[in-house]
């Protein structure tokens, strides 16, 4: 779908439908969930389709403008379908040390590391940032198609003095990105891969300089029920939205994997 939509010529995806209540997907017969911004992206017009589980925006004005958007200015996407774990605990640097590939040592707090979540075979579970908040308090933003996996195989392995739980549903999440993208939201600059609370418009957000295009920018983190407000902020200060068509152009362009694509369980990390 997204390499039709990158050249121009999309395929037609069919409506959703409702029963008792819930949307289903006619692609595959799946209840599909929403991010706290569903209506926001129904009402800019957004294609909407099925994606992990969830009804989530491919494009807006369209693939290629919004590519070109972050790799010029500044772009947002929603990114709210994706899992947050946190694990915490006297023991939770032992846990995620001996069930992650990087070297989580090499972290303090306000700090935060890519990896890979590997399996009894070093198959990848999942591939993730992990944010160190605290010596025993770490936040894993595991992907959205894999959030119960990654959450069931940390859970499964929790160490006594440990515990792993999953949060997701308690956040919104947008990923800001672009040359432009700090500048615009009136944030300080801070080096890659680093984390501090700040505020946008008077919205406190958990301000990450992370992200999956290989542009400067950040993502925001801050409760579910202020995440459309946060959205609203964004688009005010000229910020275009853009679907999951572009991120996953983007992030082709500088080669960035994408698990169940990529990698997955059968592929290890070297």
């Amino acid at each position: 779908l997204v390499t039709l939509l990158a050249v121009g010529h999309p395929r037609p995806v069919p409506p959703l439908r409702e029963r008792h209540g819930a949307v289903l997907s006619p692609l595959v017969d799946e209840i599909l969930r929403r991010t706290p911004l569903y209506d926001r992206h129904v009402a800019a017009g957004a294609r909407l389709v099925p994606f992990a589980g969830w009804e989530m925006p491919v494009q807006y004005a369209g693939v290629i403008p919004e590519h070109l958007a972050v790799r010029i200015d500044a772009g947002v996407f929603d990114v709210s379908h994706m899992g947050q774990l946190h694990v915490e605990g006297p023991t939770a640097a032992a846990l995620l040390q001996s069930t992650l590939s990087n070297d989580l040592e090499r972290l303090g707090d306000g700090e935060a590391q890519y990896s890979l979540l590997t399996n009894e075979r070093g198959g990848i579970v999942d591939d993730l940032i992990v944010y160190r908040l605290a010596p025993a308090h770490y936040l894993v933003v595991v992907n959205a198609g894999n959030r119960a996996a990654a959450f069931a195989w940390l859970k499964e392995r929790e160490l006594r003095g440990s515990e792993v739980r999953d949060a997701s549903d308690e956040y919104g999440l947008l990923a800001v990105q672009g040359p432009a993208a700090i500048t615009r939201l009136g944030l300080p600059a801070a080096p890659v891969f680093t984390h501090a609370m700040g505020e946008v418009d008077g919205i406190e957000v958990m301000v990450c300089r992370t992200g999956y295009t290989g542009e400067q920018g950040v993502e925001l983190l801050c409760p579910a029920e202020e995440a459309p407000a946060l959205w609203d902020a964004v688009l005010a200060r000229g910020i275009v939205p853009c679907g999951l068509g572009a991120r996953d152009t983007l992030r082709l362009e500088v080669c960035y994997p994408l698990h169940g694509n990529d990698i997955s369980t059968e592929t290890d990390a070297i």
